[in-house]
């Protein structure tokens, strides 16, 4: 959802050769994957295109690759980070990638525009986004009249009216404002009280930092337990290469067990391609790990509760079609 630093590593080499390449450097790569090791089967590459910088988030993916489980089951994965929070999106309706990691509010709102992306997989099973309050709060009701720092996305009001009204307080009493991306600095210089992010990434820079925090999770005040970030497709990829995204998601869900049985080769992966410290990563899938689990599987009543909760909050006009915005066969 969020700009994010440019990454580094032997994956964006990777994603930069296959992107000036085209389609002929494509069928090369796939040609020498197919016979290297001989005996071995055949593999296909997939472009994957992150929501937003390296993160804990993104543990099953890299490790999917660093263990070379993509290719035990057919499939070479081609890690893109976006230069920008809509890129993923982007990516995918340009035919430059064939899976994209989106936050499930952004799926929600491109279906409404009218565009043909679909949901197969879950990245996390659970919302990410919280209201992260600084000293002197220890309550949402506590934000009345203090100054709330929000994004500006459509999710973010949603967000801070659930967790505000979940506390029997007064949401149109919380006085908000505009700060973008910048939760960290605005809540260590006390520029707010608090504000809206992702408690698995923000939460854990501020307590990495000395920041005391009180951190008001949506579905601890009313939201549904919902699959934050999930891994999307278009329609017509999916109707014509069902196989290789199954085989995509397949490899996805290996490497999510992998990375909790075996988290440190994870972790540098990620510090290197995100440029983070090891000790921030480290402590960034400590908190998300409950969150991998089950690896990408879907569940339809969590999604239908998603459905009713973003209608109801305004972030969605109306409730979505949730058989149609996601395929439940696809994942393993």
């Amino acid at each position: 959802m969020r700009a994010g630093a440019a990454p580094a590593g032997r994956w964006r080499r990777q994603s930069e050769l296959l992107r000036r390449g085209g389609t002929a450097l494509a069928a090369a790569l796939t040609a020498c994957l197919a016979g290297c090791g001989g005996g071995h089967r055949p593999v296909e590459p997939v472009r994957l295109a992150l929501d937003f910088t390296p993160n804990a988030a993104h543990s099953g993916i890299f490790a999917a690759v660093h263990d070379r489980r993509d290719r035990a089951h057919g499939v070479h994965l081609v890690v893109r980070e976006p230069s920008a929070s809509t890129d993923s999106l982007k990516l995918l309706q340009a035919g430059r990638a064939e899976l994209a990691v989106l936050d499930i509010h952004d799926l929600g709102l491109a279906r409404e525009r009218g565009e043909q992306v679909v949901g197969v997989g879950a990245l996390v099973q659970r919302p990410l986004a919280a209201v992260i309050a600084g000293p002197g709060v220890t309550r949402p009701r506590q934000l009345e009249g203090r100054r709330v720092g929000v994004t500006g996305l459509p999710s973010d009001d949603a967000v801070l009216r659930a967790v505000v009204q979940g506390d029997g307080g007064s949401f149109d009493r919380v006085r908000r404002i505009t700060i973008g991306f910048s939760a960290v600095p605005s809540l260590v210089a006390r520029k707010v009280a608090a504000a809206t992010a992702f408690w698995n990434v923000e939460g854990v820079t501020l307590r990495a930092r000395g920041v005391r925090t009180s951190e008001f999770r949506v579905d601890a005040y009313g939201a549904p337990r919902y699959p934050e970030l999930v891994v999307t497709t278009t329609a017509g990829l999916l109707k014509r290469k069902r196989g290789l995204i199954r085989r995509a998601l397949a490899a996805l869900e290996d490497g999510t067990r992998a990375a909790l049985a075996r988290p440190d080769p994870v972790i540098a992966e990620i510090s290197r391609a995100g440029q983070a410290d090891q000790g921030l990563v480290r402590r960034e899938l400590a908190a998300i790990r409950p969150a991998l689990t089950p690896p990408v599987r879907l569940d339809r009543s969590r999604l239908d509760a998603w459905g009713a909760f973003d209608a109801r909050f305004g972030i969605l006009k109306r409730r979505p079609d949730v058989a149609a915005a996601f395929d439940f066969s696809v994942a393993p």
